[in-house]
């Protein structure tokens, strides 16, 4: 363990409105990281496991949507956490590292022997205490979190080749064209301060290599504004490749879950993940029942405790019931998550799907889907105060906010 003196500081990368347009048409009501995964803020699961660092000093988010968009959330939770939670705007874009280096003097600020670098739209169990140790041990800049996963869907990922006894990283290549490794990169890391001077290396590269452009031919010039700014800097390819090899990097393996939410497909097959942990972290959060005075509940399932539910419904596995949610007698609910002010009738069944706040779903309708998280339309999304009337069945779907579905559909768009 650290000495008492060793303070660590933690930053969470959340991105901003132009990046999550995967994630509509959820984001388009709230903040892909405020988006609830097992109840809590998407974000909330990264922040929570960096209040298990010894020593924390300060947590930071940063990101590109407005300030006031996480007043309020930053706020409760740094009372919630009892730990500094502050949310830092980038002005432009400067890349996964420049935006980092962007805030140094900040982040410097409490004098931290190391820093936590997460990405928000990660879901995994973050071993951060373990890591963190790993790190001391190997005595490198940096140590990155990462996991194996099958051969074919490495490619999608930052692939990356570590010595099997010192597991120092040897080779770091992003999304490859062909084979390299079953190791990806899982989107977590621990760097000590050096960082910054890696990050300011790669700045200064930039420049002066635009400057010999400039001097030597019109014809470079035109291709050097055309190159990337000195101060965007990607920590993957511009610092994880070339500090590869150089006994500057580790690799620490998790063996638990991981997986990135890039669609709300993938964000209702996470919040599954992350009802499954609480059995171990948080059993406290988790619903029970059996049908007698409350609802039946089968399996890791969430209920807020503003939300009504009828004995006589059955819920569960994997259902998360946000605020307000009011589910009626006999409804049946599987693999979904229901958000703020959802009405759910008697005797409807909803299954694989998000249903959108302050939406309604009728009297003896269905809203479902097939479940493949990674489809188009592998799980149906209801948007905002949608309404469902009764007995109309909606599957495999997307349909857009405040539309009112009078009949059944499937495979379909709804704009």
């Amino acid at each position: 363990m650290g000495t008492s003196e060793e303070r660590v500081v933690a930053v969470i990368m959340v991105g901003g409105p132009t990046k999550g347009t995967r994630f509509r048409p959820l984001s388009l009501n709230v903040p892909k990281p405020l988006f609830p995964l097992a109840g809590q803020p998407m974000v909330h699961h990264p922040i929570s496991a960096c209040k298990r660092i010894p020593n924390l000093a300060q947590i930071y988010l940063i990101g590109f949507y407005e300030e006031r968009d996480f007043a309020l959330y930053v706020s409760s939770i740094s009372n919630e956490l009892k730990v500094p939670v502050r949310y830092l705007r980038e002005d432009k874009p400067h890349g996964s590292a420049g935006g980092l280096y962007n805030f140094r003097d900040l982040i410097m600020e409490d004098g931290p022997s190391h820093i936590v670098l997460l990405n928000c739209d990660v879901c995994c169990s973050f071993p951060l205490p373990e890591m963190l140790e790993a790190h001391r041990r190997y005595g490198g800049m940096g140590t990155i979190l990462v996991i194996k996963v099958s051969a074919e869907s490495a490619s999608q990922f930052g692939e990356l080749v570590a010595d099997p006894i010192t597991n120092e990283l040897l080779h770091y290549t992003e999304k490859p064209e062909t084979f390299v490794s079953d190791r990806i990169n899982c989107g977590a890391y621990i760097f000590t301060p050096d960082i910054f001077t890696a990050i300011q290396d790669v700045s200064t590269q930039r420049k002066d290599r635009a400057n010999l452009r400039r001097v030597s031919s019109f014809e470079a010039l035109q291709s050097a504004t055309r190159s990337l700014p000195s101060d965007f800097v990607r920590l993957d390819q511009d610092i994880l490749s070339p500090l590869a090899g150089k006994k500057q990097l580790y690799t620490y393996e998790t063996m638990d879950f991981w997986e990135q939410i890039k669609t709300p497909g993938m964000s209702l097959k996470c919040s599954g993940l992350y009802l499954a942990q609480f059995r171990f972290t948080s059993p406290h959060l988790l619903a029970s029942g059996d049908g007698t005075k409350s609802a039946t509940v089968i399996g890791d399932v969430y209920v807020h405790p503003s939300a009504k539910v009828h004995p006589t419904a059955k819920i569960g596995p994997n259902v998360s019931i946000s605020a307000n949610a009011r589910i009626g007698a006999g409804v049946r609910l599987i693999s979904c998550i229901i958000l703020d002010d959802v009405e759910i009738q008697e005797n409807a069944v909803v299954i694989h799907a998000i249903v959108g706040w302050k939406s309604s779903i009728r009297r003896w309708s269905r809203v479902q889907a097939e479940g493949d998280y990674n489809a188009k339309l592998g799980v149906t999304i209801l948007g905002e105060a949608v309404t469902v009337e009764d007995e109309v069945v909606v599957t495999n779907c997307i349909v857009l906010p405040n539309k009112t579905l009078n009949v059944s559909v499937q495979e379909e768009i709804i704009l």
